[in-house]
């Protein structure tokens, strides 16, 4: 898959997954709003029969009195407390019931402030909270009675208010309501010529109540969004990261490719050579030609037993002879084998051995490889007459040897994947670097094995400095 692919398919997936989140976030202000008008509606319902239940028992109230003055029954007031209640109870159903319906059906003839001045404050609350409960709502609630001639609430949650002061100070009970927190209202004793007060009502729990209705859709909304985003994300990365290795396996291939092809060739050629007559009468020259089979097998070997190697650790069948290993030995000996790659290029290379002790258990084999992979890099990656430098010393429960040379460099992108299997540095006009990638991937997966690390510290154009830790304890 190209390039231009791949970002189409992001920007297309981008595309989509913002539609997504903004339709989610559409449905939720949507259904935020539906729960709003619900509530809203039912709360207007509830105070409705609030006022409507108000008005019934102020005109039973002035019904009442009025039967009274007309009747001057003075037994009524002085055998009972509740001169209404006698009333009833003196009063056929039937006539009772025709009461009503006469004070249901008669226009409002009452003094509409004196109602409101009248108002039984312990009966309106017990209304408001019954019919709050019939709805179906169970928020604590701020309610008040407003009065237009007193321009100030006369009752606020159950209790009486008294103006005391032109200042607008109130006794009896703090006045917790104004004009603008009172989100529903309604007219209380209304007529012809209007209205006297409202009766207001606050749900200060109202934006919390609201958002836990919607919450369980909106965490799900977010858990399943979050998850198709950590999904495209992960994709994208899969995508980009087989991209990379497929370009890493082909170059790979090319390089495996040029590597063979030039002992194939060089055997080829000196089988011919045996095979002619002019030499193969010739005992030398056989000598010769065989050797140089030999030498270009041996390479081809080499080469194979490397690519055998990581298969071998990837499939977790690297078995390690451990023995007592001393790293001061093991840098001499290979540093003699690269003096002589270093002395026809006039580079040099000096050794600081200072660590106390050297001794640490491994896989001398490997271990030697280790440091031969980093010493070759050294060489083959820097320029005209390298300068490497191999030092040791002691750390805490290990040693750590540090290889150091003034070549190439590399960028802060380049030491990400240094360690990855294929991965090569683009070596700009260095054009004779051979390999295949793997020897760096091969020094991580050892270390690793040895329970040891691997790190590296490099500047584009001043050279590298590449580390291996060996612990001093490390169990068979």
């Amino acid at each position: 898959m190209n390039k231009k692919a791949i970002w189409l398919i992001i920007v297309l997936m981008s595309a989509a997954l913002i539609g997504i989140s903004i339709i989610q976030l559409i449905w939720l202000r949507s259904s935020v709003q539906l729960q709003e008008q619900n509530f809203s509606d039912r709360v207007i319902m509830a105070m409705n029969r609030v006022k409507d239940r108000v008005v019934e028992d102020d005109k039973l109230r002035e019904k009442t009195l009025e039967y009274f003055e007309n009747n001057k029954s003075a037994k009524l007031f002085s055998t009972s407390e509740n001169p209404i209640a006698n009333f009833f109870k003196s009063k056929p159903s039937r006539e009772i019931e025709r009461l009503r319906y006469e004070l249901s059906s008669l226009p409002s003839q009452i003094d509409p402030n004196r109602s409101l001045d009248n108002l039984n404050k312990d009966n309106l609350d017990l209304y408001i909270a019954q019919e709050l409960k019939n709805q179906g709502i169970d928020l604590k609630y701020d309610y008040g009675v407003y009065s237009f001639n007193q321009e100030s609430y006369s009752i606020i949650n159950g209790n009486y208010v008294a103006q005391i002061s032109d200042e607008g100070a109130y006794s009896g009970v703090e006045a917790v309501l104004d004009q603008s927190t009172a989100e529903y209202q309604v007219d209380l004793f209304s007529n012809e010529l209007g209205s006297p007060g409202y009766l207001k009502l606050f749900f200060p729990q109202k934006t919390s109540w609201l958002w836990s209705e919607v919450l369980p859709s909106t965490l799900s909304s977010i858990l399943l969004t979050s998850l198709i985003l950590f999904c495209f994300c992960y994709t994208i990365y899969v995508i980009f990261r087989q991209k990379q290795i497929s370009e890493m396996k082909t170059d790979f291939i090319n390089n495996m490719t040029h590597e063979f092809k030039t002992p194939i060739a060089t055997i080829s050629l000196a089988a011919d050579s045996i095979n002619s007559p002019m030499v193969n009468t010739d005992t030398q020259k056989i000598k010769r030609f065989a050797g140089i089979i030999k030498q270009e097998n041996r390479r081809m070997l080499n080469q194979v037993e490397k690519v055998l190697q990581m298969a071998r650790i990837d499939n977790k069948d690297l078995n390690l002879r451990i023995v007592e290993v001393d790293l001061h030995e093991v840098i001499k000996k290979t540093a003699e084998h690269v003096k002589l790659k270093l002395k026809s290029r006039n580079g040099t290379l000096s050794t600081h051995l200072e660590a106390h002790n050297s001794i640490v258990r491994g896989d001398l084999t490997h271990i030697s490889n280790m440091v031969a992979n980093l010493l070759d890099n050294a060489e083959k990656y820097s320029k005209e007459s390298p300068r490497i430098e191999v030092t040791t010393k002691t750390v805490s429960n290990g040693v750590e040897v540090h290889i150091k040379d003034e070549g190439i460099g590399l960028s802060k992108e380049s030491q990400k994947h240094i360690f990855d299997k294929f991965y090569r540095v683009h070596t700009g006009n260095i054009h004779d670097v051979k390999g295949f990638g793997l020897g760096l991937s091969y020094v991580k997966a050892l270390m690793t094995a040895h329970k040891g690390t691997v790190s590296v510290k490099s500047e584009l154009g001043k050279g590298s400095t590449f580390t291996l830790y060996f612990p001093f304890k490390e169990s068979d």
